[in-house]
């Protein structure tokens, strides 16, 4: 069995106001510090044998102080990478949810492609593939992601057998933790969506 630790980056500025997607230079804005520090903190009661992370900066901002306080190399893996929203990466909620587009892909997420970027299928097959990779890498070990909420709700969803459809309906907040246990014939979601702020 290996254990990951799935970790949501924490707070920025973005933040339920734009879709940062995969825009670089967006940063941990001061409470989002605040959150990784008290995270690092809590999580020194779990024996972490690695650490990976989405290779952008507010999830590697995130992953950092985890780290540290392991002892740890963070390790950058893109199959934790932010889903590709293509045509509408860095754009506000507020415009985006007066498209049709937008409205059908929350709504039927398995069967709709964003605009120039990927299908939520998609997004879900890569963070699935990263974790069976890191499971026969380290066997009987804990193992933390820092990765994005619609990434780690993939995953989620994908271990629990939820269908993908409904992943709105799972919160994933800044600087949260969720849990899923992986041995060889089953999975078993052990936290979901613990804060510690």
């Amino acid at each position: 069995m290996t254990k990951f630790l799935l970790i949501r980056h924490a707070t920025t500025d973005a933040v339920g106001k734009h879709l940062s997607g995969r825009h670089p230079g967006v940063h941990l804005n001061d409470q989002g510090k605040s959150q990784a520090a008290a995270l690092a903190a809590q999580l020194t009661t779990f024996d972490i044998n690695a650490i990976y992370s989405s290779p952008l900066e507010r999830a590697l901002e995130t992953a950092s102080p985890i780290a540290a306080a392991h002892q740890l190399q963070c390790m950058i893996d893109t199959d934790f990478l932010e889903l590709d929203f293509g045509k509408w990466t860095n754009r506000s909620f507020a415009e985006l949810d007066v498209e049709p587009a937008f409205s059908r892909f929350n709504s039927f997420r398995s069967g709709t492609r964003v605009p120039a970027g990927e299908t939520m299928l998609e997004a879900q097959c890569r963070i699935v593939r990263g974790m069976q990779k890191l499971a026969a890498k380290h066997p009987g070990e804990t193992v933390a992601i820092v990765s994005h909420s619609d990434i780690i709700k993939a995953a989620i969803t994908f271990y629990t057998g939820i269908a993908i459809d409904t992943m709105q309906r799972i919160e994933v907040s800044p600087a949260s933790l969720s849990i899923i246990d992986l041995y060889d014939d089953f999975a078993s979601l052990q936290l979901l969506n613990q804060t510690y702020t």
